[in-house]
């Protein structure tokens, strides 16, 4: 099957410090992919190199068949990558329907140059409610996003994401900071896209990678020293020494 992202020798470093050092992978469409490990091991400059946030020093990212090695991160979402969690522009004193009627705005190429006059829009805002009612939070449109949850903060978030019509949705830990019963939502709420688009998600909390990916690669010092199925990395001896150790939960699937 092609791949719809098809990563290359990506490599980036800082002095002597390698933080990607000579990834290859090969995401296809619908796929649920998890990239896991230790804090310091690269996993969210690859993202945000994927993002076009960070310019790799070398190496190939190909996007539906074009190369985006060098096209800008706004240029990566008008053709359908978007990245949550770690650079979302939200708007704190404004509404929630506010915040994702922006992200429609910018996909959409409303002509409007003010961000205020464009939330006016009914075209718009009926948008970013399909697209709050999509992650279930149609019933706060109206609140201040900074009065949200942690948990319907990343609801947000997500719904800002979807807005720009993606086929890659690149997460940065979705779940850090989340309760169980928030934990718990997302998780429902992200099973629920499966298959209608590519998801990259980087995350901590095994329970959630095992429970989502179809494939996970396991980052180590800025290389991948696996890929494969969570049955088949949870079961590999290099990881678990490297990472998981006893935590894997072994009844996930």
């Amino acid at each position: 099957m092609t791949a719809l992202l098809s990563i290359r020798g990506l490599r980036k470093a800082y002095g002597a410090l390698k933080v990607t050092d000579g990834i290859d992978l090969d995401l296809t469409g619908g796929e649920v992919h998890a990239i896991i490990g230790p804090n310091g091991a690269g996993k969210t400059t690859f993202v945000a190199q994927l993002a076009g946030q960070i310019r790799q020093d070398s190496g190939t990212i190909h996007y539906d068949g074009r190369n985006v090695s060098h096209t800008d991160m706004a240029g990566r979402v008008r053709l359908g990558m978007a990245r949550s969690f770690q650079i979302t522009s939200i708007l704190p004193g404004f509404s929630v329907l506010d915040n994702v009627a922006m992200a429609v705005q910018a996909r959409s190429g409303s002509s409007f140059r003010f961000f205020r006059a464009a939330a006016k829009e009914r075209a718009l805002n009926d948008a970013a409610l399909e697209y709050l009612d999509q992650v279930g939070l149609a019933g706060r449109a109206g609140e201040v996003a900074r009065n949200l949850s942690h948990g319907e903060h990343r609801q947000m978030e997500i719904a800002m994401a979807l807005a720009t019509r993606p086929k890659v949705l690149l997460l940065d830990e979705p779940f850090a900071g989340t309760g169980q019963q928030e934990a718990k939502m997302l998780l429902r709420l992200l099973q629920g896209l499966r298959g209608n688009l590519t998801m990259l998600l980087i995350e901590h909390d095994m329970n959630a990678v095992f429970a989502l990916a179809d494939r996970v690669s396991v980052m180590v010092y800025g290389r991948l020293i696996a890929t494969g199925t969570p049955t088949e990395v949870r079961a590999d001896p290099e990881v678990r020494a490297a990472y998981l150790g006893d935590e894997a939960p072994q009844g996930a699937t």
